[in-house]
């Protein structure tokens, strides 16, 4: 059995952190899902500027929504939508089998607008609307504007991937977040059975530290915070708040560990799908971190969930002089910088090719 099948037999889905049209169209993300038990796809402004710029599959589409689109940003949402209708698609018995837990695709508002709490919600909305499938995430930053945009994008009905979250605190005001857009769902005599994820990036800690935490803490920082999200996790899953809902109908909103592609060269490729085994929980991988896992990784005891070693070594951290709360909140507005950077490189690729059609 490949390491990929028992990771999920743990109790954890292995998700995609990619997409392209030519993997869409060529059976390859379909042999992922059946051969390396992948279930799920996340996306980003960056994956798909690379999609875009390396080939020739977005061309006709960009040629033809020229003809009667101006903006670059509106081109691309039809692109990506168009490849996130096919994606759902292929990942539809996935959501069907395990009754909407698990199968879905996310697309990400604007970055430009994670400081703009009202037009998120409208771009959500939108966006939610014109991809016109059940198992499609809008993903919705969980910056300080993002989190009023994520509660009312909840209590609308949709569902909402909260992305860009870097540390425990962060990650527990996006669940907050969700499960008041929730209870006011109860409240209103709405369905409450709206889908989520939080997503805590991981291997960016252990980058921004390379240089300043000692040899012996090296790689440890991101599986120590982890480690610390996932029991908070846990600990929210049983609060009385949560159960409340849970016998009301509501779904829990499930925690996803993204940036899982190791970063250090010198570390093992497999370090952070490794650590961050964890049953209902959710790994996105890049696709290189995919394949190495499926062909040497190991699946070992499931992640502790007393959090004894995760807050000792979140210890050994701080006494090393790392002040790992505005360590998060810097990581937060950096990652926020460079979505809007991506973007902004993905919308040059689109203008160009707008410009060469002219």
């Amino acid at each position: 059995m490949k390491a990929t099948a028992k990771l999920h037999d743990l109790g954890q889905s292995l998700w995609l952190d990619n997409i392209t049209r030519t993997m869409l169209g060529d059976g390859t993300l379909a042999g992922y899902i059946e051969e390396l038990s992948v279930t799920g796809l996340t996306s980003n402004p960056t994956i798909f500027d690379k999609a875009i710029s390396g080939g020739e599959a977005y061309d006709d589409q960009i040629a033809e929504l020229a003809e009667t689109v101006e903006d670059p940003e509106e081109i691309f949402f039809q692109l990506a939508l168009a490849d996130l209708r096919d994606a759902t698609s292929l990942f539809k018995g996935v959501h069907e089998r395990t009754t909407g837990v698990d199968g879905f695709c996310s697309l990400e508002v604007s970055p430009k607008l994670a400081d703009d709490t009202q037009g998120t919600i409208e771009q959500a909305a939108r966006l939610h609307g014109e991809g016109d499938r059940p198992n499609l995430y809008i993903k919705i930053p969980g910056t300080p504007a993002g989190l009023p945009a994520i509660e009312e994008s909840i209590f609308a009905g949709i569902p909402i991937n909260v992305t860009l979250l870097f540390s425990t605190e962060q990650y527990l005001a996006a669940a907050d977040a969700y499960l008041r857009g929730i209870e006011r769902r109860i409240e209103a005599g709405l369905d409450p059975d709206v889908a989520s994820v939080a997503s805590i990036f991981m291997s960016r800690w252990d980058v921004a530290v390379a240089d300043e935490a000692p040899e012996s803490l090296r790689n440890q920082l991101g599986i120590a915070i982890g480690e610390e999200a996932y029991c908070a996790y846990r600990r929210l899953l049983g609060s009385q708040r949560q159960q409340r809902l849970f016998n009301e109908g509501a779904r829990p909103q499930r925690l996803l560990f993204a940036s899982t592609g190791t970063k250090d060269p010198d570390a093992s490729d497999v370090l952070y799908i490794e650590a961050f085994a964890a049953p209902f929980t959710i790994n996105t991988m890049p696709e290189n971190t995919l394949h190495a896992f499926a062909d040497h990784g190991e699946v070992g005891e499931p992640m502790a969930t007393d959090g004894e070693a995760a807050e000792q070594k979140l210890a050994e951290f701080s006494a090393a002089g790392i002040d790992t709360d505005a360590l998060a909140q810097r990581l937060q507005d950096e990652g926020a910088e460079a979505f809007v950077k991506s973007w902004n490189e993905l919308l040059k690729t689109i203008s160009a090719q707008q410009g060469a059609r002219a």
